[in-house]
């Protein structure tokens, strides 16, 4: 089974492209499902029956996983077994009738824009990585993008000029996402001051935002820096790098943008994803009816 395992992770790598993030996870998931099985001995994929996928979803209860990770479990463990049937290894798929667990949507923490204001100017602006960890929540705020994306942003991607940077997100798409001029100008003034005194010390290349050795960012290291600033400015709420994505989309809606564009900008395939800000957006449109409206 792990032999077919490995078969899929190539396939996922080479056929559908998917990032490196997405290929870990998988990985880890089904090793978790394969470990399950041989601990039940089984090690052939057409021993595998509905009775033994229920029992590893009850195992992930148990020990008290997520619902939210037992859902990707099962979507990990129902793809690998489509692959085993698509490609001739098996002659079934035992999880084709297993239903995926609907999960209620969690509406997101969502900073209010005195919030943004009181993390953004957190930083010194008078020492060259302050200007860098500036330029970086402006960032965040102003594109919505992935931490991910934002460690895999070039120097050559970020077109000034036209407002719009150009973002690599989930299973390598590229896209062009507007930048406002806030964060352009912090980027410029950090290229300017500070990058090229970071990248004395190392290897920084095309990467935009560079660590104090000079090497590209990391995305641990991105979620220190927010954890820090939201620290510092007194802000209550759990606030990490995803908060400002959702923070961005929010803010979008509540000022009357088109939610095709906004799904746009963050780079959801499905409008369904983008769709839960939508609920937030209609708590903002609650509070103005019973603010302004005479009968409220």
């Amino acid at each position: 089974m792990k032999e077919h395992l490995r078969s899929y992770v190539h396939f996922l790598e080479l056929e559908k492209n998917a990032s490196k993030n997405t290929v870990a996870s998988y990985k880890i998931d089904l090793g978790r499902y394969l470990d399950f099985l041989s601990g039940n001995g089984i090690s052939e994929p057409d021993r595998v029956s509905e009775k033994e996928i229920s029992g590893f979803i009850s195992l992930l209860s148990e020990i008290g996983l997520a619902p939210r990770s037992i859902s990707r479990n099962l979507s990990s463990v129902k793809m690998f077994h489509k692959f085993l049937l698509g490609e001739g290894i098996a002659m079934r798929n035992p999880a084709q009738n297993i239903d995926l667990p609907k999960l209620s949507r969690i509406l997101p923490d969502v900073l209010n824009l005195h919030e943004v204001d009181a993390i953004l100017s957190q930083p010194d602006t008078a020492d060259p990585l302050g200007i860098r960890d500036r330029a970086i929540l402006e960032t965040l705020y102003a594109t919505g993008i992935r931490v991910s994306e934002l460690t895999g942003l070039r120097q050559s991607g970020v077109y000034a000029k036209e407002g719009i940077i150009r973002v690599f997100g989930k299973g390598s798409k590229e896209r062009l996402v507007p930048i406002g001029r806030s964060a352009l100008g912090w980027i410029k003034k950090y290229v300017g001051h500070s990058r090229g005194l970071l990248c004395r010390k190392g290897n920084g290349r095309d990467a935009l935002f560079v660590n104090a050795r000079g090497n590209p960012m990391t995305r641990m290291a991105v979620w220190n820096i927010v954890k820090c600033y939201s620290a510092k400015s007194g802000v209550k709420k759990e606030v990490h790098p995803h908060t400002f994505r959702h923070s961005f989309a929010t803010h979008l809606l509540e000022g009357g943008a088109d939610l095709r564009a906004v799904q746009e900008m963050l780079g959801h395939a499905d409008i369904s994803t983008t769709q839960i800000y939508t609920h937030v957006d209609r708590e903002y449109l609650k509070e103005i009816h019973r603010t302004f409206h005479p009968r409220p």
